[in-house]
C-alpha cells in the first residue's frame, strides 16, 4: 500500500480509495485492501493529517451490512449513487433509519454507531474520517449491549 503523490490516469474508487489530507491534498491509496494490517499501514501513512484526513471510496453491494461501525475522529458522509440504501444509526438506543436513493446523502456524526444496508444492487460513495474507526459484528439490530451514541460526558 502506498499513497501516490501525482496520479495521471483514471482510477477506480472501488479498488483505489483516495486520501484527502491537510492542505487540500488528494492522494490515491494504491494496493488498499480491507484487512487489519492494511488498515494499520494506512493509519501510519496518513497519521500527519490526524482527524482532518478523510478516505473517499465507492462500494458496490447487495444485502445487509455485516458490521456496525463508528468513527471517533469525525463524521462520515454516505451518498447513494444507485439503488436503495438504508443507513441505520443507533441514537441513544433507538434506531434512526435514513433511506437514500440515487443522489441522496446522510451524515453519521462522529462516535455514532451505524450500519449500511444495500437493498438490491447498489453503489454508494463514502467519505470517512478513518483514524480509530471501530467495528462490531452485526448480530442484532443494535451494535452491542450498552454500546450506542455516547452520553455528553463520554463524548467530551
Amino acid at each position: 500500500m502506498r499513497l501516490v503523490n501525482h496520479e495521471r490516469h483514471a482510477m477506480d474508487l472501488r479498488t483505489t480509495p483516495v486520501h484527502l489530507g491537510v492542505g487540500s491534498r488528494a492522494k490515491p491509496v494504491e494496493g488498499f485492501t480491507w484487512d487489519s494490517q492494511m488498515l494499520q499501514a494506512y493509519s501510519v501513512a496518513d497519521a500527519a493529517d490526524g482527524a482532518e484526513g478523510r478516505m473517499v471510496m465507492l462500494f458496490d453491494g447487495d444485502g445487509l451490512g455485516d458490521h456496525w461501525e463508528s468513527h471517533p475522529a469525525g463524521d462520515e458522509l454516505v451518498v447513494g449513487l444507485s439503488g436503495p440504501v438504508t443507513v441505520t444509526r443507533d441514537v441513544d438506543g433507538v434506531p434512526d433509519r435514513v433511506l437514500l436513493g440515487p443522489g441522496g446523502a446522510t451524515i453519521s456524526p462522529a462516535r455514532v454507531w451505524h450500519v449500511v444496508d444495500m437493498e438490491g444492487p447498489t453503489s454508494i460513495l463514502a467519505i470517512t474520517a478513518t483514524p480509530s474507526t471501530n467495528h462490531r459484528p452485526r448480530t442484532d439490530t443494535r451494535p452491542a449491549a450498552g454500546v450506542g451514541t455516547p452520553s455528553p460526558e463520554e463524548a467530551s
